[in-house]
């Protein structure tokens, strides 16, 4: 017996978008929903991994460093080493690096963590655009260092503060030229991946569960507030730079503001700690500080409006809604079974469809359902003979029996040769004893005519 085909398991249909994100258009909060795997799922399965990922990439980075310095130190102790990865020293630029490297590797372990898990269209985690938008990162970080210089130069009119920490001057400080390329090389790409984990992965794990972009700009602010070790006047300036770059981020539908303040925020710090100026690892702030930092930040903020709004003013993008499944039928997906009933609910096959760009044969009927094969002629299996072109034929006229037969007594002899049916036939034709042939034949004619 056989058995039939299955039939085949419809897709899954994909999970419908919300109304916000196709009406209006999908802000940058809201743009993990532009990925290709947008389940709920799917911000917890990304933070996951990246904090597995993280953790195997700082261990390496710790082992080289630790490698390295024994190497070049047999003698440091193991808690000197420990107290060289947590505290910023600009005087050191080997610990400096590995502090900023630290950090930095944050940036490409989120781009692959988010590209296994939520597939493609990976740019959508920089902005509304699906990539980073340079011109406008260059534009903001222009915007940035000229806002830096200006309240800079005011702050110096104000009173001199008491200095804390460790300030090193330039002079005494062997490395100065080695600390400064390091800042220059890897503050940028430190002060990126931190946008790229809280302003962009928090911002956008928040938005897929809460729509209100407030829910977005405000949870993050905590924990990036707690990742700065400072008193209360320097927690206060980290929660206005916070919410500063989340708003920036949704306003603008991008990082790109958002980096460039950090960028040139983080270089002015560690710069003018290099330069003997301030204290990197200070966690004292003065009030006039978190003013002329709230000042600043918000001059930047305006800045960026109006450059904004002069430009295209782009920060949605409308997301299409994927298409219904196709649901082949089982009786296109597999040939047909002889003798079995058709799967339930779909129609029989009255027939196979002729090969595709062949004649019909000719005589038979045509598929039921199919349309004729226009301009294709109809072939008869029987060929046509050729006309004939000689001479008219003759009536056909079967000889008699006995008129080629040898007479009876007409024995040939080895001697003479044996009588042929025309030397019979020419004496015989005219008279009933034709029968006769060879020269018996011819002298009974002689007598005959006597």
């Amino acid at each position: 017996m056989t058995v039939p085909h299955p039939a085949p398991v419809p897709p899954r249909p994909a999970p419908a978008l919300p109304a916000d994100v196709t009406g209006p258009g999908a802000a940058f909060h809201r743009l993990v929903f532009a990925r290709q795997r947008r389940g709920w799922w799917t911000p917890l399965a990304t933070g996951a991994m990246g904090v597995v990922l993280y953790l195997v990439v700082s261990t390496i980075i710790g082992l080289v460093f630790g490698l390295v310095v024994l190497a070049t130190d047999p003698s440091v102790d193991i808690f000197a080493l420990t107290d060289r990865l947590l505290t910023i020293d600009v005087s050191d630029p080997i610990g400096l690096a590995i502090i900023l490297l630290s950090l930095a590797v944050m940036w490409p372990i989120y781009l692959l963590s988010s590209f296994v898990v939520n597939g493609r269209r990976v740019g959508y985690i920089s902005s509304v655009a699906g990539r980073l938008r340079w011109k406008w990162l260059l534009l903001c970080a222009g915007a940035a260092v000229v806002v830096y210089i200006v309240i800079s130069a005011l702050s110096f009119l104000l009173p001199a503060e008491e200095g804390s920490g460790n300030v090193v001057a330039p002079a005494d400080n062997p490395a100065f030229v080695a600390s400064l390329l390091v800042v220059l090389l890897l503050v940028p790409f430190q002060a990126a991946a931190e946008e790229y984990i809280f302003r962009g992965y928090l911002m956008q794990t928040v938005g897929r569960w809460l729509k209100h972009p407030a829910w977005a700009i405000l949870l993050p602010v905590p924990l990036f507030v707690l990742g700065h070790i400072y008193d209360w006047a320097g927690q206060a300036s980290v929660a206005v730079f916070a919410i500063a770059a989340g708003w920036l981020t949704w306003r603008t539908g991008g990082l790109e503001a958002a980096i460039a303040l950090h960028i040139v925020n983080n270089l002015a710090a560690f710069g003018f700690s290099v330069f003997g100026l301030s204290d990197a690892a200070a966690t004292d702030t003065s009030i006039v500080s978190l003013v002329s930092s709230a000042v600043m930040i918000a001059a930047f903020v305006g800045v960026v409006e109006w450059l904004w709004r002069r430009g295209d003013g782009r920060r949605t993008v409308r997301l299409t809604p994927p298409p219904e499944p196709v649901h082949v039928p089982a009786a296109y997906a597999y040939p047909p079974v002889y003798g079995q009933p058709p799967v339930y609910g779909q129609p029989p096959v009255y027939g196979q469809p002729p090969v595709y760009g062949q004649p019909p044969v000719y005589g038979q009927p045509p598929v039921y359902g199919q349309p004729p094969v226009y301009g294709q002629p109809l072939v008869d299996p029987t060929p046509t003979p050729a006309p004939y072109d000689g001479p008219p034929l003759q009536p056909h006229q079967a000889p008699r029996w006995g008129e080629y037969a040898p007479a009876p007594d007409a024995t040939p002899t080895p001697d003479s040769p044996s009588p042929s049916p025309s030397d019979g036939g020419s004496g015989s034709m005219g008279s009933d004893a034709g029968g006769t042939g060879g020269s018996d034949g011819g002298s009974s004619g002689s007598s005959s005519s006597d």
